[in-house]
């Protein structure tokens, strides 16, 4: 098995990572991440899967610790940059973590806390010079990282993928989407996690791609980046795509042709980890000429699922299961169903993580008998095309003997003249079981329900028709962009 690191040896000339206008090789990236690695060593032969905890600006900083920690023989445990004090102290402790790694700005947050717990932290910049040290062979079977899941329904649980894992999760992405050497990317997603780290920068670095990144998100940057004609493959999450297309409506416009000129010379654009409004992907594609291409995955398996790099594109669906792969959808005793019925996904493959960080009775739980991993996401099989109808437990709303796609309802709301985004949910009710309600945003406060609904029934079934809605100035969100709904859940409580 190759490593990402050994990969980078055929690409020694390359430009890996441009950066705020500096520009580092695949030889710099090899050279300093082997002189990190030597630093988290101190003299050790090998860490042995030691965790390293890392609070790294985006860009050449954060790619050389994460190498490093992966070549010293440690598990790289990449934080949150938004998260508070009390978020980072549980990974730190959860994952009794033996060395932190910060870039300058988030010493004074952590220093504290490490002192306290007698960690060392290393801040970048303020390193000792050390020798070289011999790095140790790492065998694939070995731990590697440790993502923690958005803990929306309890504590966040650690996900922990081993070197083959990752590599069987990069692999399959650079063969699906035909990643080369010629690619060129922009990285916007955080990288604490799996869309970032491995869709974007991981694929891109496997590949001898070259992969930059901006200090923050800024629309408009990001356009002015597209503009010179160096990028080709990105990738983000639908809340991005909506404030691009906002930032696009707002040019003049000479500037919109230039743009959508500069865009339809792209050879990618993905979306992904939250579902993907219609009406967006439709509205990508005449502003850029492309169909977004939508997939599927989850921290614990990478992805699993995608429409077809060549071939149509489907909107509101996600494709196929990824070569070597396997997915099936089953009904609630696990047990395959029909094409045409909804039913959960369950994924079996070398992308799927080993285990949940130190909760074995979990990491069971989550896998079947035969070891299939239960995803938890509801599905149905329609001509073909895999689409997603939501999380069991959020997602999908039995009301008066009905089970109800939440997404189908905000999918046909979003489509409503004066609502800009929505997000809907089941509370608990005597008379229905759950009864279907909406948090809206709006363009127009004085918006009547009694014609929305009415509106509603032309479109969908009377029983899908929300019987609740609260105007709300924004849905509460994650880092990824993802609506967090338990979060809208107690809005209406």
């Amino acid at each position: 098995m190759l490593t990402i690191t050994q990969k980078a040896h055929q690409f020694l000339h390359r430009m890996a990572i441009s950066n705020c206008g500096e520009f580092y090789s695949y030889q710099n990236l090899l050279a300093d991440s082997h002189l990190f690695a030597s630093k988290l060593l101190m003299g050790k032969n090998d860490l042995e899967e030691a965790r390293v905890a890392f609070m790294v600006v985006p860009g050449f900083d954060y790619v050389k610790v994460q190498w490093a920690i992966w070549q010293a023989g440690g598990i790289a445990v990449p934080l949150c940059l938004s998260h508070p004090l009390p978020s980072l102290q549980y990974v730190i402790e959860d994952t009794e973590a033996a060395i932190i790694v910060v870039s300058p700005q988030y010493e004074t947050l952590l220093k504290g806390l490490a002192a306290e717990k007698n960690i060392p932290l290393i801040v970048l910049g303020q390193e000792q010079n050390i020798p070289l040290s011999t790095l140790p062979l790492i065998d694939s079977s070995r731990r590697a990282m440790i993502l923690y899941t958005s803990g929306t329904t309890n504590k966040p649980k650690g996900v922990v993928s081993t070197h083959a894992n990752l590599e069987a999760q990069i692999t399959t992405l650079v063969d699906a989407w035909e990643w080369s050497d010629k690619d060129h990317t922009l990285c916007v997603l955080p990288l604490h996690h799996v869309h970032g780290i491995v869709n974007v920068v991981s694929c891109a670095l496997w590949s001898g791609a070259t992969c930059q990144f901006i200090p923050e998100f800024s629309a408009d940057d990001i356009f002015s980046l597209f503009e010179k004609g160096e990028i080709n493959v990105f990738m983000a999450v639908p809340t991005i795509y909506f404030k691009l297309i906002a930032c696009w409506n707002s040019y003049p416009k000479e500037r919109q042709k230039s743009l959508s000129a500069c865009m339809k010379k792209f050879r990618l654009m993905v979306s992904g980890s939250a579902a993907l409004p219609i009406s967006t992907m439709d509205r990508w594609k005449v502003i850029s000429g492309h169909d977004l291409l939508e997939r599927y995955g989850m921290t614990e398996i990478g992805m699993a699922i995608s429409n077809p790099y060549h071939g149509e594109r489907r909107a509101g669906y996600v494709g196929f299961p990824l070569p070597g792969v396997e997915v099936k959808i089953v009904d609630e005793e696990f047990k395959t169903i029909k094409p045409d019925e909804p039913g959960e996904i369950l994924i079996k493959g070398k992308t799927v993580f080993k285990e949940y960080w130190k909760k074995p009775e979990a990491t069971a739980k989550e896998f079947t008998e035969d070891g299939w991993f239960k995803t938890g996401d509801v599905a149905v099989v329609e001509n073909g095309y895999i689409r997603i109808m939501g999380r069991k437990s959020v997602d999908i709303i039995k009301s008066g003997g009905y089970k109800i796609s939440a997404l189908e309802i905000e999918e046909v709301l979003r489509t409503y003249p004066i609502i800009t985004d929505c997000a809907v949910i089941g509370i608990d009710d005597e008379e229905w079981g759950e009864l279907i309600v909406a948090a809206l945003v709006v363009d127009d406060k004085s918006i009547n329900f009694g014609e929305l609904n009415k509106w509603l029934r032309q479109k969908i079934a009377a029983y899908k028709t929300p019987r609740k809605y609260l105007l709300v100035e924004d849905l509460p969100r994650n880092a990824m962009g993802k609506v967090t709904k338990n979060d809208v859940k107690n809005l209406f409580l």
